[in-house]
C-alpha cells in the first residue's frame, strides 16, 4: 500500500472504493468494483459498477465517479484507486483511462496494480481537450 503522500491518504481513498464496492450491481459478471477519487477541493468522489441485461450499456464504476465529480461542484481529479469485489487494486480499462484523463490530466495521481503512477504514465500520449481545435 502506497503511503500518505501528504496531500492524501491512500488508504482512507481504498476504503472509500471498498465502501462503494458493496453497492455495485453486477448480476450478470458478478464482478463489482468500486473506485474513489479525491478532487483538487478536498472532496471525495466514488463510484460502482451498474450492468444492465444488455450488456453493452453497463456503466463502470468510473462513469458513476466522473458523475458525482460533476453533479457536486465539479473541479479536477487528482488521485484516484479502484478495487474488484475482492477488496483488491485494480487498473481501470483504457476506456476508463480516457474518462479520468478528461477529468484529472496528466498529473492525476492512480494507485495501480504496479504502485502510484501518473495518467501520464498508464494512458501515454493520450488524447485530450487541447487537441481539438
Amino acid at each position: 500500500m502506497p503511503a500518505s503522500d501528504g496531500t492524501v491518504d491512500w488508504a482512507a481513498l481504498k476504503d472509500a472504493a471498498e465502501e462503494a464496492m458493496t453497492h455495485a450491481y453486477a448480476p450478470y459478471s458478478r464482478f463489482r468494483v468500486g473506485a474513489a477519487a479525491r478532487v483538487d477541493d478536498g472532496r471525495v468522489v466514488v463510484g460502482c459498477n451498474v450492468e444492465n441485461a444488455a450488456y453493452g450499456v453497463a456503466l463502470c464504476a468510473e462513469c458513476g465517479l466522473v458523475s458525482q465529480l460533476h453533479i457536486t461542484g465539479g473541479g479536477r481529479l487528482t488521485h484516484f484507486v479502484c478495487v474488484n469485489g475482492d477488496r483488491e487494486v485494480i487498473m481501470p480499462c483504457g476506456r476508463c483511462r480516457q474518462l479520468l484523463f478528461e477529468n484529472g490530466g496528466r498529473e492525476l495521481s492512480l494507485w495501480t496494480v504496479s504502485g502510484v503512477k501518473t495518467m501520464d504514465e498508464v494512458l501515454p500520449d493520450a488524447f485530450g481537450p487541447d487537441d481539438l481545435s
